[in-house]
């Protein structure tokens, strides 16, 4: 596999900078893994693709304010996105500075927080947040929401509540788990109704979902990042699979932490770190079916959808969604994905 062979032209303003109207009134694209075969279709029409048999797994995480701005207490202007909380008073961070801070140097954010710096964990910081507060209600009072690179507006009231899932609430997130931001509760209402299974794992997006693959795709290592799956779920899945129905995992996430749970064999419940590369060649155990977003070229969930439908019909799904005036990434429309084997 070359990089290049993960790339595509994507016309600017197809990015979305804002989501629609409506959570559930984006578009879905239907694509057949097995034949190819691709519908266009509304994400409304979901309920009527799903059978009641099915288990629909979702990611229950939660994405904090995780940005902040501020200084060094030598002058120098600082932002801080905040990777991974540790616990109360100490968190995992990118820093981005002219001068990279020394340990036992202090960051003063937001005008109201002060971070010390206690080391270099690879390319992240160990912070110590001063004061009472702890990590998480100092981020919920100061910080702010952190939209991917892509999208060029600063945060506002509305991505506040639109860049998250409204099933959110597993707080660690420092990205939205993006196919479910088209979920609204009458999706799901109309989901439940149907007699089809919900069920949550949690898996914290870090920052490295927008990391590009540098260099070729046999030489990139993956970020690393926490999931969780209660036994309730693993239950699910296996009276789906006695019912002789499909597991269907919203967004790459959950695929992810389904996956990484299963790569020794069976799934499993418990808690871990994973770095799971999913790429072309991949042996899928568990899941059947991907509702996912429309990713960036040449990224690590460009060749995870790759892996699942095949390289040639997530091609030719993409030119078809360029061509028909889809919109991606974030805030974009949604797809609706079979396995090709």
């Amino acid at each position: 596999m070359r990089i290049s062979d993960f790339d595509y032209e994507l016309p600017p303003e197809l990015i979305a900078q804002h989501p629609a109207p409506e959570r559930a009134a984006s578009r879905l694209l239907h694509l057949d893994g097995r034949t190819g075969a691709l519908e266009d279709l509304a994400f409304r029409d979901l309920a009527s693709l799903v059978d009641s048999n099915d288990v629909l797994v979702f990611n229950d995480t939660k994405v904090i304010k995780a940005r902040l701005r501020g200084r060094k207490d030598t002058g120098g202007d600082v932002e801080v996105l905040v990777e991974r909380v540790l616990d109360e008073h100490r968190a995992l961070a990118h820093v981005r500075a002219s001068k990279s801070p020394k340990a036992g140097r202090k960051l003063i954010l937001a005008d109201a927080i002060e971070a010390e710096v206690l080391g270099r964990v690879d390319d992240l910081y160990e912070l110590r947040f001063e004061g009472g507060a702890t990590v998480l209600d100092q981020l919920a009072k100061h910080g702010e929401v952190p939209l991917p690179p892509y999208i060029t507006h600063k945060p506002d009231a509305a991505d506040e509540s639109r860049y998250q899932t409204v099933y959110a609430r597993e707080p660690g997130a420092v990205a939205a788990p993006t196919a479910g931001l088209h979920f609204d509760e009458r999706t799901l209402q109309a989901l439940s109704e149907k007699g089809t299974k919900l069920a949550h794992v949690t898996l914290h997006v870090g920052a490295g979902t927008f990391q590009p693959v540098r260099g070729e795709v046999s030489d990139h290592v993956m970020h690393s990042e926490w999931y969780s799956i209660p036994e309730a779920t693993v239950e699910a899945i296996e009276q789906a699979r006695a019912r002789r129905g499909r597991v269907i995992a919203v967004g790459t996430t959950t695929l992810r932490a389904l996956e990484a749970s299963a790569a020794s064999g069976a799934l499993r419940a418990g808690s871990a770190d994973t770095r799971i590369f999913i790429t072309p060649g991949f042996e899928f155990r568990v899941v059947d079916r991907l509702i996912t977003n429309f990713h960036l070229p040449k990224s690590t969930l460009l060749m995870l959808v790759s892996a699942f439908a095949g390289l040639d019909n997530v091609r030719r799904a993409y030119a078809h969604a360029v061509a028909e005036r889809y919109r991606f990434f974030s805030y974009g429309d949604a797809m609706l994905v079979e396995r090709a084997a």
